[in-house]
């Protein structure tokens, strides 16, 4: 006799088109999404929205293997409809359409009516997130292993122009009280540029705090950030937030862009005066701290789409740097391939030696969306698969950047296995970049100039597109 679903253990027993539950994972701090008995998404929360860098638009009603790169072996959801079983903390490494990469853990459910599947529910744990609620705790006294000491300016890699001049801006203002914004897109090595500020300035000894302000739920930060009082609200306690915590540090916000637009008030007000007060409480706590934020979007997009103060941004932008994307300092690809390959071989135990020469061309003409970790993490995941090979070969590389090399080589590309000129690397970039032109200008006629519709339409977020029209002078006026 066999077991009917509705006895098993970890099995959602619910009626997709009928039940009224999916509202309660809205404030989840784990992503949650739910999907359909094809694996077509029909709900995604803001937690999950935070972790992937997408928004809930762009997800809905899309199957999973079209937003992320997986396919139905290697996606946990898909496992999860086909053989109809629980999958429980699972690690698992993927990356969005996006371009983002995200290290998580899934717990994955069949939901069934009756005998029926009609979906799967997922929860979905950041490892980033656990890794900040980690580094904002404070480190025993007798154990340092752990500190941030080893990170200086000196080892931040690059020799661009425009990026050594952002190190320079950096070095010269980790001198000061003054606050420093940093912006650059995901991937680029903010974090690293505000720890290498803290360990510049005569804060060092004291405590280095990032606060990652889009990981956190709302309702939470203000908590967080400023402490609790008892009696505040129920169960709360008289306990520190993380400027009381860090006084006489420095603090990172993190995307301070996402933070909700009426606690920006509430931080401008504190740097401003240099007091802070717990929620609840009526004392004023003095504080004395180096702030660093950053954002991912051009400033002043933010302020004009409403998700940032521009009181804010000019206070905590006394000093702001920009750190340009990969794609913009490419001189800069040999170094950094060689440090991550001398990183990775002291950590996994490998010998190899370097890149070879088709690997390069193809590093050189792709567009890096994920910047620098991207381009660690495809160095890092070739290594763990080439065995004892002393050099990346392309049968190395991860599925979806060789994917993208076959899709990208143009009909007049070289035999395969020769290796690209100088110029003719030059030249498919430059017939890459006038085809991606092309594309965006007709797009963007196409949806009679509308910024939502086009970037949906091409698969991108608002403020890539607003970058692409700028970097190729597309002229929307006369669309």
């Amino acid at each position: 006799m066999t077991e009917s679903p509705k006895n098993r253990p970890g099995r959602f027993l619910l009626d997709l088109d009928s039940a009224n539950y999916l509202s309660l994972f809205d404030e989840f701090s784990d992503g949650v999404l739910v999907t359909n008995a094809e694996g077509v998404i029909v709900y995604y929360n803001q937690a999950m929205s935070r972790i992937d860098e997408m928004p809930p638009d762009q997800a809905l009603s899309q199957k999973i293997t079209d937003i992320y790169d997986l396919d139905n072996t290697t996606s946990l959801v898909m496992q999860c409809l086909a053989k109809r079983t629980v999958i429980i903390d699972e690690p698992i490494y993927y990356r969005t359409r996006m371009g983002k990469f995200a290290n998580t853990i899934h717990t994955v459910m069949p939901i069934f009516n009756r005998e029926k599947l009609v979906g799967a529910i997922c929860f979905v744990k950041d490892y980033h997130v656990m890794a900040e609620t980690v580094a904002a705790m404070p480190l025993p006294e007798n154990d340092r292993q752990f500190d941030i000491a080893a990170i200086t300016f000196e080892s931040i890699i690059g020799r661009d122009p425009a990026f050594v001049d952002a190190i320079n801006s950096a070095r010269m203002a980790a001198g000061t009280p003054s606050p420093v914004m940093l912006f650059g897109e995901t991937g680029t090595g903010k974090e690293l540029f505000a720890r290498a500020i803290h360990n510049h300035s005569s804060r060092s000894a004291r405590k280095y705090t990032p606060v990652n302000c889009a990981a956190i739920p709302e309702n939470l930060l203000e908590g967080i950030l400023f402490g609790t009082s008892k009696g505040a609200f129920t169960g709360s306690v008289n306990k520190a937030g993380l400027f009381e915590r860090t006084n006489q540090g420095t603090i990172l916000l993190d995307e301070v862009n996402s933070m909700p637009v009426g606690l920006q008030s509430k931080i401008l007000r504190s740097i401003q005066e240099k007091r802070i007060r717990r929620v609840g409480a009526l004392k004023e706590i003095e504080i004395d701290l180096k702030i660093v934020s950053s954002v991912n979007k051009d400033p002043h997009v933010a302020i004009t789409d409403g998700t940032l103060r521009s009181d804010l941004f000019y206070r905590l932008g006394v000093v702001f740097i920009h750190i340009v994307p990969l794609r913009e300092r490419m001189g800069d690809l040999e170094i950094l391939v060689a440090h991550f390959i001398a990183k990775h071989n002291m950590l996994l135990g490998k010998n190899v030696k370097h890149i070879s020469s088709e690997v390069m061309d193809l590093f050189k003409v792709y567009n890096w969306p994920g910047n620098i970790r991207e381009l660690e993490h495809v160095i890092e995941g070739a290594m763990n698969v080439m065995g004892t090979d002393p050099e990346i070969q392309p049968r190395h590389l991860q599925s979806h950047f060789s994917n993208w090399s076959v899709k990208s080589r143009p009909e007049e590309h070289p035999a395969r296995g020769a290796a690209l000129s100088t110029n003719q690397t030059a030249g498919l970039i430059k017939t890459t970049a006038a085809h991606e032109k092309t594309i965006i200008a007709d797009t963007l006629a196409a949806n009679q100039g509308n910024i939502t519709r086009t970037a949906r339409a091409l698969g991108i977020s608002r403020q890539l597109l607003y970058y692409k029209i700028k970097k190729f002078k597309i002229n929307r006026d006369l669309i």
